[in-house]
């Protein structure tokens, strides 16, 4: 059993529980609603835009209803507030696809980028995941996290704080945390932690991951810890660098390792 699987089966008991696939397919669906060239046919015409879209809001309020003993309110509002930032969410995303196609050489367009790249799958499944996080929306935000986690190697908490223009480059091996802080224009790639100094339960209510602030590159494989670790904005951060302190705006991090070729 997987740990999706397992998400539901601690916590949710009755017989009549939603599942996984439900969960996934509901935010699939909105997704492609939003950028329709996802699709091999799309959602070309308004009227069925507007059917399919109030099917997910149904599919979502279905899904609550199984879990309404947990919520802090009622479904129906509840998935009404979450689709009042559906507009937000697409601004975003599409933000964030133009930044990504922006600043890839290998990208042919805004289009490959929404079709086919995995970075912006898993921002826009952070993306959905973090406004029902805010909602206090309990194992829902985590499953799309960990689905899309799953499916391109990327791990982003729903919890964590992301700006505008977010970039992924690659992206498989990306950790971020809950309660990191990241501000816009910020481009990550492959193999990058932005993960906590110690594991503690009791820290469960603490910042326990680091902020990185405004036009920062963090390349492959570097490890930035810390709730009170601060990347100042337009830093770049080298390749394997392991940072647990703060570093200051306009700076360049970098390994001094030493290759020797005999």
């Amino acid at each position: 059993m997987n740990f999706l699987e397992n998400l539901f089966e601690e916590h949710l008991s009755t017989e009549d529980n939603p599942h996984l696939e439900e969960v996934i397919e509901m935010a699939n669906n909105l997704l492609n609603l939003l950028f329709p060239d996802r699709c091999p046919k799309g959602f070309r015409f308004f009227t069925e835009f507007e059917h399919q879209y109030n099917a997910q809001k149904i599919a979502l309020i279905l899904i609550l209803r199984k879990i309404d003993n947990k919520l802090p309110e009622k479904c129906k509002p509840l998935a009404d507030e979450f689709f009042n930032k559906i507009p937000e969410i697409k601004q975003k995303l599409a933000a964030d696809a133009k930044a990504i196609a922006a600043n890839d050489p290998a990208a042919r367009d805004v289009i490959e980028v929404i079709k086919t790249y995995p970075g912006f799958y898993a921002i826009a499944m952070y993306r959905m995941a973090h406004e029902l996080f805010k909602l206090k929306i309990p194992y829902v935000p985590r499953v799309l996290s960990e689905s899309a986690h799953k499916n391109t190697g990327i791990d982003i908490h729903p919890g964590a704080q992301i700006g505008s223009d977010f970039v992924i480059d690659h992206g498989t091996g990306i950790v971020i945390g809950a309660t990191c802080q990241i501000g816009n224009h910020v481009k990550l790639y492959q193999n990058v932690t932005l993960g906590a100094l110690s594991v503690s339960k009791d820290q469960a209510s603490q910042k326990r991951h680091p902020t990185i602030e405004n036009n920062v590159v963090i390349y492959s494989g570097a490890t930035i810890l810390g709730g009170k670790t601060v990347i100042g904005e337009n830093t770049i951060i080298g390749g394997n660098v392991w940072l647990t302190s703060s570093v200051p705006t306009n700076s360049k991090v970098f390994n001094n390792a030493q290759i020797n070729i005999q």
